[in-house]
């Protein structure tokens, strides 16, 4: 369209030069002055000239335009083709990647779903068989031995004795687990089960002729004398004896009035002052300061009886209390009444046995476990037979 426009103006343009400038007027020709007519081609078409040459250029710059948008385009189409291309090419491998991995993972949860229910049918399969095997012995119990349970409880109760007897030494709770064992035995009405009662007989009257220590009872009167140690009068200072003197009489010789007179003065006296002659100097006992430390290990011997009495440690519970009474009599006042009785319940503590022989074992313990054994092997053995059939 310009190239159009640009011809329209230069033909314009053309157009407007071959046009004479302002008109003049032609002199009347005369004569002598005339000329031959004759055509002047040449002056015409020099006027022409240029513009003919810039519409050609004009023509040729356009095509040339044409030709280099046509071309530009036409580089452009080809490679918007080729990115196309590449694009499509790779949305391809894209999707075939994809499928391949969707497959991948359907097979691999196909394969994981085959397992899973495999291995859950196998369990069912077990558990089954277990839930078979657990009513078939639960029938097999309530059809034979529905008081084998008690045989169990009989067997718990003598363990349980064995505990407190050679654990703790406690004799009379021993005892009575046996008595209990014992009458759950007899709940049982078996006559297969006689051995088995007459084993718990032997044990309950060796446990009931063993001698019964009432530790706590010991312990208590230990501690009450510790408490009554503060309260006990110290003795004396040790004086020596004094020699017995003759008691002198006034004689009836007149030779001896010195001697009378002397005897005399000496009997008057004694009705205010008396002077006894002793051999040896006194010993005090212990010094204040040592009167506290006394009590003090008086207490602590006390103390290791206690501990010796629950130990059952016979040795060192008997040498704890004759210490303890020898410091006592050694310090302690003999003349007090309370200081007596101290040592009185002492000496009668001493005496007391706090080590006793416990059997070295229960008859009844390994008759009554070989008992369950071999039930509950025979009611296994049961259970099997009528799996396999």
């Amino acid at each position: 369209m310009t190239d159009d426009k640009k011809l329209d103006d230069d033909k314009k343009v053309n157009k407007s030069e071959s046009v004479p400038a302002s008109p003049t007027p032609k002199k009347a020709p005369t004569p002598s002055s005339k000329k031959p007519n004759t055509p002047k081609k040449n002056d015409d078409n020099e006027p022409n000239k240029p513009a003919k040459r810039l519409a050609i250029a004009a023509v040729i710059i356009s095509l040339l335009t044409a030709g280099t948008g046509f071309y530009y385009f036409n580089q452009q189409n080809q490679i918007l083709q080729q990115q196309l291309s590449a694009v499509s090419g790779r949305l391809k491998t894209a999707q075939q990647t994809i499928n391949t991995q969707l497959q991948d993972t359907q097979q691999t949860a196909a394969q994981t779903a085959n397992e899973a229910v495999n291995r859950t049918e196998v369990l069912i399969g077990q558990q089954q068989k277990s839930i078979e095997s657990l009513q078939l012995a639960i029938s097999d119990v309530k059809g034979r031995r529905p008081n084998d349970w008690l045989l169990a409880e009989a067997d718990y109760l003598v363990k349980l004795a064995g505990r407190k007897l050679f654990l703790e030494h406690d004799l009379v709770t021993a005892t009575k687990l046996m008595e209990a064992a014992d009458q759950r035995i007899a709940t049982l009405n078996d006559p297969s089960l006689v051995p088995l009662r007459q084993a718990m007989a032997n044990d309950i009257t060796e446990l009931r002729s063993l001698p019964l220590l009432d530790k706590d009872g010991v312990a208590l009167q230990l501690i009450a004398l510790q408490e009554q140690v503060d309260k006990l009068p110290l003795a004396n200072a040790i004086l020596p004896e004094a020699t017995e003197e003759a008691k002198k009489h006034v004689s009836s010789d007149i030779q001896d009035w010195k001697t009378n007179l002397s005897t005399s003065l000496e009997n008057f006296a004694e009705h205010f002052i008396t002077f006894r002659v002793r051999d040896g100097s006194a010993v005090p006992l212990l010094s204040p300061q040592q009167h506290f430390y006394l009590r003090e290990n008086i207490k602590a011997k006390l103390e290791t009886a206690i501990k010796a009495t629950y130990s059952e440690q016979e040795e060192i519970y008997r040498k704890s209390l004759l210490v303890a009474l020898e410091w006592s009599q050694t310090y302690l006042d003999q003349d007090a009444q309370s200081v007596n009785e101290f040592e009185s319940t002492l000496d009668k503590l001493s005496k007391v046995k706090v080590d006793l022989e416990y059997p070295a074992k229960l008859e009844t313990n390994q008759l009554i476990a070989d008992i369950i054994r071999e039930r509950l092997r025979r009611e296994v053995t049961t259970i099997v037979t009528e799996e396999s059939k």
